[in-house]
């Protein structure tokens, strides 16, 4: 006989391989990491051996699940912010806490809390998106649990990077230290479409496909991604992001709420994978993902219940049978997604979700020994009938729950036996955990009456790019910058005429910026008003400084659409002060030496401040910022403009330094 490392007999196999054979009573033999045998017990009995033999006394023994989406560290935001729409949930609570909180530290915690969860809900492997994955990686190996680990690529700053450039460094570095790991599989992870520019989409699909690893992404989770990108750039998200490059990786895309029949079969074709998370979608009003529809096509779609954030936990049983209601409920059928294969969707069609099919997500013959006990004799699951081969299947999606797993082995490795943890200590971890919830209480109430978050309440903010390059000069005479922009080393891309009026609001706490109320009265060429726009922007204090001859300046601002009156923003902020600015403004958007800027001829009329220059450009790269800072300060230069005699204020800091030194006079 051969000997083993573990037998597992006297149990009800459910295998979920292809045939979705059964075996009742069936065996499965362990050796090393190895599943070297399933099949009837007394057959594997006769062929093998093991100091550890376990008698499941009946017990289901399958898979391990597989969580196809979350974003473990956020177990430590768990209940932070509920109820709320997903921009405000994002802006106004989720990134202000990451920005301020996430560190290793954070994300070793929160990954290992996460995993304590997971394993006690029979989950042996997970698809996660997240800042300092090397450290997530690092604390799910630790827990002895198997995972897909993204990095996440974002064009804003984010805790692990200053710029995205920042961000694929640290990706590229991530992926070739774990690359090949026993139970990490390493990933690069572009956050959505709306978060990411072109060039991050295309850099982020290279360096997945230069190491053959997966690319984490969310695709059209929201009607107004889709819709925005309608508008934007002409077409809906998943032709967007095929265009970008994006399936020549392994991609595993997370929601797909929003996607017809014919985007279905684009991602079908470039062999992409879709994580569904029902609890997540209906609790943030995403929509119902038509998940009948993608199995239909042949998608490959696994279960995911995104972050404990916005779900807010990590039970793949709620989520699983979930998966399974939702669909009848949206169909109105209730043959829609069966049992076997909501059940099939969180095990092997999972594992092909997340390109791990040659690893984990059945019990065969040469895959890795991920596997769970679960006991269906408590009274929810009682009685059993055994007449159906689905029985086993709705017995496990409709009435188990997590509980009731009892034994979760990963990679050939018991990490949880009688229910009883073994590479965790859940007690320091909720107790490291209460102290974390205690500084976010305290930041985000200090912050509650904060001018930036009542902006993101009123809905509609977005971030601008965070490096601002701008050149200003004060100018005796306006003419000599219009001849210049005739000349052929300027090519103008376009030209408008606005009259501004704005309005400033600033706080007793100057850190909040300002908030800038604006009305442009768009003029024609025969200087008559064919239009008025209106819109708010915070306009935070100076982040990085002067770059180089007072050029770059790196602010952090917001704007949103602003649908109210003047009167009404002023109740709402209540600000300290106002300062009104008011000037007539040529504007050119000009392509110079191949880069694009906006030359602003500016009179400003309120305060009598006179005429100035002003050369602009924003990114999302501080290198691209640096090469335009260089080619602002030439171009002003050309215009007609002294470098000796740039500013670095914003016209309100003019016009306040202007009213301070009249109150003085």
């Amino acid at each position: 006989m051969k000997k083993v490392d573990f037998l597992l007999t006297n149990a009800l196999v459910l295998t979920m391989d292809e045939e979705m054979r059964q075996f009742s009573p069936g065996a499965v033999a362990v050796l090393g990491d190895t599943i070297v045998a399933v099949g009837e017990d007394a057959t594997v009995r006769q062929e093998y051996t093991s100091e550890h033999v376990v008698d499941c006394g009946g017990k289901v023994v399958m898979p391990g699940l597989i969580n196809a989406h979350t974003h473990v560290p956020m177990t430590l935001m768990r209940g932070l912010a509920d109820d709320l729409r997903l921009d405000v949930w994002l802006q106004g609570y989720m990134w202000p806490v990451e920005r301020e909180f996430v560190s290793p530290d954070f994300v070793r915690l929160g990954t290992k809390l996460a995993c304590a969860e997971m394993l006690r809900s029979g989950v042996t492997c997970f698809a996660d998106m997240y800042f300092f994955e090397a450290d997530v990686a690092a604390a799910t190996a630790e827990a002895g649990m198997r995972a897909v680990c993204s990095q996440t690529v974002l064009k804003f700053p984010a805790p692990d990077a200053r710029s995205y450039e920042d961000s694929l460094a640290a990706a590229r570095q991530y992926i070739q230290e774990w690359k090949n790991h026993p139970l990490i599989v390493p990933s690069v992870a572009p956050h959505a479409p709306y978060t990411c520019t072109a060039e991050i989409l295309r850099a982020t699909a290279q360096l997945a496909v230069e190491f053959d690893v997966p690319l984490h992404i969310h695709l059209a989770e929201t009607a107004l991604e889709v819709e925005t990108m309608r508008r934007e750039h002409g077409m809906p998200v998943i032709p967007y992001v095929k265009k970008q490059g994006l399936f020549d990786a392994k991609v595993l895309a997370a929601h797909c709420v929003h996607v017809d029949e014919g985007e279905m079969r684009t991602m079908l074709h470039a062999g992409a994978g879709v994580a569904h998370n029902p609890s997540s979608n209906l609790k943030l009003a995403s929509g119902f993902a038509p998940v009948q529809k993608m199995l239909e096509v042949g998608l490959n779609v696994g279960i995911g219940t995104d972050g404990p954030a916005s779900n807010n936990d990590l039970d793949m049983f709620e989520e699983i049978r979930l998966a399974a209601l939702v669909a009848k409920a949206v169909s109105n059928d209730p043959t829609a997604v069966p049992a076997s294969r909501a059940l099939l969707m969180a095990t092997r069609m999972g594992a092909k979700a997340l390109h791990i099919e040659h690893l984990t997500g059945s019990l065969e013959v040469g895959k890795r020994a991920d596997l769970i006990l679960v006991d269906l004799s408590p009274l929810h699951n009682s009685p059993r009938f055994r007449r159906d081969v689905e029985n086993p299947y709705a017995q496990l999606v409709y009435a188990a729950k997590a509980s009731d797993v009892t034994a979760v082995m990963v990679n050939g490795k018991w990490l949880m036996v009688d229910r009883q943890l073994l590479t965790l200590n859940e007690a320091e971890l909720t107790a490291a955990a209460q102290e974390y919830a205690h500084r976010i209480d305290v930041f985000l109430m200090a912050r509650e009456s904060s001018v930036f978050s009542k902006l993101v309440a009123l809905g509609g903010s977005q971030e601008e790019e965070s490096f601002e390059v701008q050149v200003k000069v004060k100018l005796e005479d306006p003419q000599p910058v219009v001849e210049a922009l005739k000349r052929p080393e300027v090519q103008i891309v376009r030209f408008k005429h606005y009259h501004q009026h704005d309005v400033y609001f600033s706080f007793e706490d100057r850190s909040q910026g300002w908030l800038r109320y604006r009305e442009d009265e768009i003029i024609n060429e025969k200087g008559q008003l064919i239009g008025v726009r209106s819109r708010l922007t915070l306009i935070g204090p100076t982040r990085e400084g002067d770059f180089a001859h007072d050029v770059l300046l790196s602010r952090i601002r917001y704007f949103a659409p602003a649908a109210n009156s003047l009167r009404f923003y002023r109740e709402y902020f209540k600000p300290a002060r106002e300062t009104p600015v008011d000037k007539d403004r040529l504007r050119w958007l000009v392509r110079y030496q191949g880069v694009e800027f906006y030359v602003n001829l500016d009179r400003v009329e309120t305060p009598p401040l006179g005429y100035y220059l002003e050369v602009k450009s924003r990114t999302w790269s501080r290198r691209d910022a640096e090469m335009k800072a260089r080619l602002a300060s030439e171009l002003i230069v050309f215009l007609g403009g002294s470098l000796e005699k740039t500013l670095t204020l914003d016209y309100v800091e003019m016009a306040e330094q202007l009213s301070g030194l009249q109150e003085k006079g």
